[in-house]
């Protein structure tokens, strides 16, 4: 008997695309950390293949090397052979789950994460307690409830409390297109001002925006780190929330990779169909002729890919290309390590919190090598990430999502 079940295991097929060529190291954080066979993409591969054989097993060993993965999906991007490495490990994950018994302190911090982090209403009640842990001395803090304090993304408790957002906004001159969008749930939260820019610019460009209050999640979080069930639950509720409009936009990378993916976790017509409409906002604004005039935003700007968008769904030029067309904005690009993730990855810096903070540290430095006033990131678990490891680093530099400085170019030639 094999170490996986026959509900989704990994396939054989990927596994045997693998041909052990080593191009993947460079790109994998953990193999970059600790230069550990089992902790690179291709080393998984042979603990995946040694789980589904005959008479194989899901030891302590492997599932521990499963965890290490950040599933940034950068060794996806550097394979010459095109393996899906993604869809082995993200059906690795509900296995794991399934079959691996967590210490318990470990199983009810997850489920506090995730009893947590995907209702947006829990979140906004926290704030306060966020912002007041952040004051205390951190000896006088349980070790978890510090770590959650400290990489949790800052903003102002007033700005959190008071969010409310318009659930239709009619467009501006002749209309092109109707979006839905998604407001999540971290980022409805913290980064409402991304909201705001998103609705704004699709409004000037011409989309008749819905911004529906449900789904509180689109279950990325859960999907990405092997709760299956309740993922499926949240991608059914989102694709029944955006009926009726000719695309989903989001503005968060993570978000963007789970909903394109729904169409191959729920094998019906209706997620395929839902997955062929989703759209990054900057992929959809860049692939759309300009209605608005810019104006200028003098800053000096370096880009951070995003793993779930420059990895999962091939987003690169794109964000750049919006970046591009401001006048007076500066583009630069990170020379060192630029494939490397920075180590937020879903839930990843909460629950292997010392492997991300040695990675939030190295990126904040390749950011900081450019020479940047600040910084464009497309997805809020960077965002937090990286204000926190350059606000550590001693160098604080305000982060931008893209589509606020396309916004802020727009008013500024209004």
């Amino acid at each position: 008997m094999a170490g996986f079940d026959a509900h989704r295991p990994p396939e054989q097929s990927i596994v045997d695309d693998c041909v052990h060529c080593g191009f993947c190291l460079d790109s994998c954080p953990t193999y970059a950390l600790w230069a550990d066979e089992a902790d690179s993409p291709r080393g998984r591969i042979v603990l995946i293949a040694e789980a589904l054989a005959d008479g194989g097993d899901l030891s302590d060993e492997m599932v521990t090397h499963f965890d290490r993965c950040l599933g940034c999906m950068a060794c996806v991007s550097a394979c010459p052979s095109g393996v899906a490495y993604d869809r082995l490990i993200e059906r690795v994950r509900p296995q794991v789950e399934r079959h691996h018994a967590r210490p318990l302190a470990e199983r009810a911090f997850r489920r506090l994460l995730f009893e947590t982090l995907p209702h947006p209403r829990r979140m906004r009640g926290l704030a306060p307690l966020l912002a007041a842990t952040r004051r205390m001395p951190l000896e006088r803090l349980d070790e978890r409830l510090a770590m959650v304090a400290k990489v949790a993304p800052r903003a102002r408790t007033h700005d959190v409390l008071r969010t409310r957002l318009p659930t239709r906004i009619s467009p501006s001159g002749q209309p092109r297109a109707r979006v839905g969008l998604l407001l999540g749930c971290v980022e409805r939260v913290f980064f409402a001002d991304v909201h705001r820019a998103t609705i704004r610019t699709l409004v000037a460009e011409g989309f008749e925006v819905l911004a529906p209050r449900a789904p509180d999640c689109c279950g990325a979080l859960e999907l990405h780190s092997g709760e299956e069930d309740a993922g499926i639950a949240r991608a059914r509720e989102t694709i029944a929330a955006f009926s009726g409009v000719d695309y989903v936009v989001t503005s968060a990378a993570g978000c963007g990779s789970a909903m394109k993916g729904y169409g191959e976790l729920i094998d019906e017509a209706s997620a395929r169909l839902f997955s062929a409409k989703v759209r990054d906002v900057c992929e959809l604004l860049a692939n759309e002729e300009t209605r608005t005039p810019r104006g200028p935003v003098a800053l000096r700007v370096a880009y951070h890919d995003a793993c779930h968008l420059a990895h999962a769904q091939g987003i690169r030029e794109q964000p750049r290309a919006l970046l591009r067309a401001i006048p007076e904005l500066a583009l630069l690009e990170v020379r060192r390590e630029p494939e490397v993730c920075c180590g937020s990855a879903g839930i990843y810096n909460l629950v292997a919190p010392e492997a991300a903070a040695e990675l939030g540290a190295r990126k904040a430095r390749s950011l900081l090598e450019t020479g940047a006033d600040a910084i464009a990131a497309g997805n809020p678990g960077c965002a937090a990430q990286l204000d926190l490891h350059l606000r550590e680093a001693g160098h604080p530099l305000p982060i931008h999502h893209p589509i606020e400085l396309v916004w802020r170019s727009i008013a500024a030639a209004r």
